[in-house]
């Protein structure tokens, strides 16, 4: 599976791989800490929780890019000073990018979570009881772990046999974020995608996914749309005013790629 995501993403940064050449043009890193993003040009994916904390750095100018991809070839290109992403999506990009590297010190640990529409009491006590069971019985730690480490690729998610589902649950996410979601080929993969997976085979549902802009993903969830954003989503007080949230799912950090040299 790991190769896989490698592949599936390797068209993604074909571009960004043949700027490397232009290196000359651009400017020399200037970003060496988290104590020097003030005043500077931070790219993020639109809406991500990289977008609020950018936002909130002293005379910072933030690029907002729909693909944390796009954003990463603003970085090679000398546009921006650097980008604002979670650890994981950040790793890949910088395994493909030579001329990349990630700051040692990370932002504070955030809990990916389930948006519900509010009040959607009864969705959310079985979406957290699937959940607690998928964390007891090992599962979403063996799906973790299938995308995640050093053992990545070796414990693929297959649904259990003689389910009966009775109804479907539509998924709102955005696939652009490996390895949490992205494309291989057409189909939409990856661990919030077999999480979900997993999840509807606790509740007899079958899933369907919506892909969508990341800040399409709450409003989508709000006005009933779907019946849950699953996208790498991180619980704050401003989306807490117009989504609920599940349990937590697991955990992430916020960390910044700069230009090598």
């Amino acid at each position: 599976m790991k190769k896989k995501i490698l592949a599936c993403l390797a068209a993604a940064v074909a571009v960004v791989a043949l700027l490397a050449g232009c290196a000359s043009s651009v400017p020399a890193n200037t970003v060496f800490s988290l104590d020097d993003l003030e005043g500077k040009h931070i790219g993020v994916q639109l809406g991500t929780t990289g977008d609020i904390y950018a936002s909130d750095v002293e005379g910072a100018e933030v690029g907002r890019y729909n693909k944390g991809a796009d954003a990463v070839l603003a970085l090679k290109q000398g546009k921006i000073d650097c980008v604002l992403i979670d650890n994981e999506p950040a790793k890949v990009y910088v395994q493909q990018n030579s001329d990349l590297r990630i700051l040692d010190d990370p932002f504070e640990l955030e809990e990916y979570v389930i948006a519900l529409a509010k009040g959607n009491t009864e969705l959310k006590n079985q979406i957290d009881s699937a959940l607690a069971e998928l964390i007891v019985d090992g599962t979403l730690a063996s799906i973790v772990a299938n995308y995640i480490g050093d053992k990545a690729g070796q414990t693929p998610y297959t649904s259990p046999e003689g389910i009966t589902r009775l109804g479907t649950l539509t998924m709102a996410t955005n696939a652009e974020f490996p390895p949490y979601e992205y494309f291989e080929g057409d189909q939409i993969v990856g661990l919030d995608v077999d999480m979900a997976r997993a999840l509807c085979d606790k509740l007899g549902l079958t899933l369907q996914i919506e892909n969508m802009n990341f800040d399409s993903v709450i409003p989508a969830v709000q006005t009933g749309k779907a019946d849950v954003g699953i996208a790498a989503i991180t619980d704050t007080e401003e989306r807490r005013e117009s989504v609920d949230f599940s349990a937590s799912y697991t955990t992430a950090t916020q960390v910044v790629i700069v230009r090598s040299k």
